[in-house]
């Protein structure tokens, strides 16, 4: 019933608020919930809860292991909090407002082709343009000499010099490509 009532709820929202527990780490059932999540195209932040009762408290460790867990939400932040004192809640509401602009962002088809024409791709594959589709989740089509979908390698190098260059920090990007005739 809680994976149920998890889907309507990230089916309603623009950002998803993903509480994991600092005392247990990354559970199978975070990983699902994430995972649907992030397949809805939601904007994604991790909320460690109960960091203050962690028993161990190092960060870069505990990072290193929710990025582990959860590979493919790489673009999504952590949060660092405390329910009971109320540490790092505050927080938390200005990162909400960045990460819904972050997955709202629209780039202009200009700006979009003149990034476009610094990016290397391998040889055989020649971008004509490309545009913004949509927003929430930011959608973006290239217009490719290829047939067919791009190399999973080909995308990722997109989505990181996107994010490098643009933000869209805490949300899913993806990607769709056309075959024009050049």
């Amino acid at each position: 019933l809680s994976v149920v009532m998890a889907r309507r709820h990230i089916r309603m929202a623009h950002v998803v608020l993903l509480l994991l527990d600092a005392s247990e780490g990354v559970l199978g059932l975070d990983a699902t919930i994430a995972g649907y999540a992030h397949e809805d195209g939601r904007a994604v932040i991790l909320c460690v809860n109960k960091w203050d009762a962690a028993p161990d408290k190092d960060r870069r460790k505990f990072v290193v292991k929710v990025r582990d867990a959860l590979k493919f939400l790489e673009y999504a932040p952590l949060a660092f909090l405390s329910a009971r004192t109320g540490a790092g809640v505050g927080q938390l509401f200005p990162l909400i407002r960045r990460v819904y602009e972050a997955a709202s962002q629209r780039v202009t088809t200009g700006e979009l082709n003149r990034f476009m024409e610094g990016l290397r791709f391998e040889p055989e594959l020649k971008v004509l343009y490309a545009t913004q589709a949509s927003v929430r989740p930011p959608t973006f089509i290239l217009f490719t000499n290829a047939p067919g979908k791009l190399h999973f390698s080909t995308e990722r190098f997109f989505v990181n010099r996107l994010r490098a260059r643009f933000g869209f920090q805490g949300t899913p990007i993806v990607i769709k490509s056309q075959k024009r005739h050049a």
